[in-house]
């Protein structure tokens, strides 16, 4: 019999984690005769009693696991944590805020069946706000450049299931700025999808703002791929043929049309813009070389991706498993 692990972020989940768990138990409850389970949740550093709840549910149910993180890390950095406890031979990852109906959880393993080593649920109409939306679809733009990926767009929510050997290549990777999207890309191509509804929040707002939506944005971008400085590249020797292809024009100008010229009076302020223009380029490159510079300074100082506090269960948890470096 094969073992489903279902791993559950939590973040101000106080209102919504009984009803989302008592959801993910009765789905997994109709096929219990083929899966044994296991539902692991990771308490994120949570503010509310979020952590009061995970500790009812681990008492009321043997099969909830409880991870309780020293602080917040943010919500990739929870999942691999779960990851590095749960045990089955398919992991699911989704939402604590009802958003993603666990009652399609077995549509998604029926397509993993079918020959997949990790299958999305894609959405007929997002709930979410506009810049929400327009994330989803710049982040899967991003993963397609970043990951050479050509022909079929690949997706990447937070509703999935992965087999365990991709799990295993997941939690190898111990740097600070995990980003669930591209460890899957850099380790399979073979990737499904269904389409399923996506919910109301039951209760509160997303805990991504506008600043953390672009934090994640720029992890994904910096990573796993050097293409932003390819890019920063690109932009610079543009920047230089434009240059020189007008001080031609000047010469030209001066030589060729000397009554322009003087009609046409040169200032500071033109001067000033075109140094202003490049000056920014110059500190928007730099910039990028910093982040680069600093995240790998971050990775030498061993900066945790996460932190935990207590782990509990009715039964005795598994240690976290060994790094394989």
């Amino acid at each position: 019999m094969k073992k489903l692990s279902v791993v559950i972020p939590c973040y101000r989940s106080e209102a919504t984690l009984d009803t989302v768990v008592d959801e993910v138990i009765r789905s997994l409850e109709t096929r219990a005769t083929e899966y044994e389970y296991e539902i692991v949740l990771v308490n994120d550093g949570s503010p509310d009693r979020s952590w009061e709840v995970i500790e009812r549910l681990v008492e009321k149910n043997s099969h909830v696991l409880g991870i309780n993180l020293a602080k917040n890390f943010g919500q990739h950095s929870a999942i691999l944590a779960g990851f590095n406890y749960c045990t089955g031979d398919y992991v699911v990852a989704m939402d604590d805020d009802g958003q993603t109906p666990a009652d399609e959880l077995y549509t998604l393993v029926d397509k993993l069946e079918t020959g997949y080593d990790v299958v999305y649920a894609q959405y007929d109409k997002m709930r979410q706000r506009f810049y929400r939306r327009w994330g989803s679809d710049f982040t899967r733009r991003m993963s397609d450049y970043m990951f050479d990926v050509h022909g079929q767009s690949f997706y990447t929510g937070s509703y999935f299931v992965a087999r365990r050997f991709i799990i295993e290549e997941i939690i190898r990777y111990r740097n600070c700025f995990p980003y669930l999207g591209g460890l899957v890309l850099r380790t399979t191509r073979n990737i499904g999808y269904v389409t399923i509804k996506h919910r109301e929040r039951m209760q509160g707002k997303s805990g991504y703002t506008l600043r953390r939506l672009v934090s994640l944005w720029v992890n994904g971008f910096t990573a796993f791929s050097v293409k932003p400085l390819e890019i920063s590249a690109y932009i610079g020797v543009t920047m230089a043929i434009l240059a020189f292809i007008y001080a031609i024009l000047i010469v030209i100008r001066r030589l060729f049309i000397p009554s322009l010229a003087a009609v046409i009076p040169y200032g500071w302020s033109s001067l000033t813009a075109i140094v202003l223009f490049i000056g920014g380029l110059v500190l928007v490159n730099m910039g990028l070389m910093g982040e680069y510079l600093g995240r790998i300074y971050m990775c030498i100082n061993n900066s945790p991706q996460y932190v935990i506090k207590s782990v509990i269960s009715q039964k005795e948890p598994e240690k976290e498993k060994p790094r394989k470096d």
